[in-house]
């Protein structure tokens, strides 16, 4: 609950003289807190997020509370409530207060903290180059997919093609098999069919012969035999 009464606090004052402060990337910054206090809070304002409280000072020989672990690895605090910012980067820029709770609570001059000429030229000129070389990643990687969807359709295609022409390979193998044979079964059956006219002229030819070799007698004799009384 007090945090959120800092905060507001912090966001009703926050029109008040503000200081600049200058630095370069990667120094250590100290910034002074001009309350005569037993205890303050240090509070981070960054447009447009809402504050960040870091820490809770105390007199000597008591440590500082840190609201958030993280903190303690980025800031720390020496006599009157100094706070230091080690190895600032511009996660660290912004403006700072240190506060007293109380009713009045009691706010100290604002500082903003921001990088030199220099330095805000030089992270611009990083950004470009990150912005830079994140746009040819991505060209990259858009070109590596699309080539992998080329790769893929074509692998598909040839593996189509394959398929058809072992398919036309089968039917001409089958097509030329049945040819053979049936070339094969032809001769057989002409030559069965020839034999077969051979023999039906020979005995028809035969039959020929025999009737004329028959007796008139032998065929009287023959029918007579056929008509012959039943008993």
């Amino acid at each position: 609950m007090k945090i959120i009464q800092l905060q507001l606090y912090v966001l009703i004052c926050c029109r008040a003289a503000v200081s600049d402060q200058l630095t370069d990337l990667g120094s250590n910054v100290t910034i002074n807190c001009d309350l005569d206090e037993n205890e303050v809070y240090w509070i981070l304002l960054k447009t447009p997020d809402p504050p960040t409280v870091i820490l809770r000072s105390f007199l000597p020989p008591k440590s500082p509370f840190y609201l958030n672990n993280a903190f303690s690895k980025k800031y720390s605090v020496i006599f009157k409530h100094r706070l230091v910012i080690n190895n600032v980067t511009s996660d660290e820029l912004g403006v700072y207060y240190c506060m007293k709770t109380g009713t009045p609570p009691k706010l100290s001059k604002s500082t903003r903290l921001h990088f030199t000429e220099s330095t805000q030229l030089t992270e611009c000129y990083n950004h470009t180059i990150e912005c830079h070389n994140h746009t040819v990643v991505e060209f990259i990687d858009r070109n590596q997919t699309q080539w992998q969807i080329i790769i893929i359709i074509s692998a598909l295609m040839n593996g189509l093609l394959l398929i058809v022409l072992i398919g036309l390979v089968k039917v001409f193998v089958v097509g030329n098999r049945r040819s053979t044979e049936e070339s094969q079964i032809n001769p057989d059956l002409q030559q069965s069919q020839v034999i077969e006219e051979h023999d039906l002229q020979y005995a028809t030819m035969d039959f020929s012969k025999l009737r004329r070799n028959i007796r008139p007698s032998q065929i009287n004799s023959t029918y007579a035999a056929l008509n012959l009384p039943k008993s």
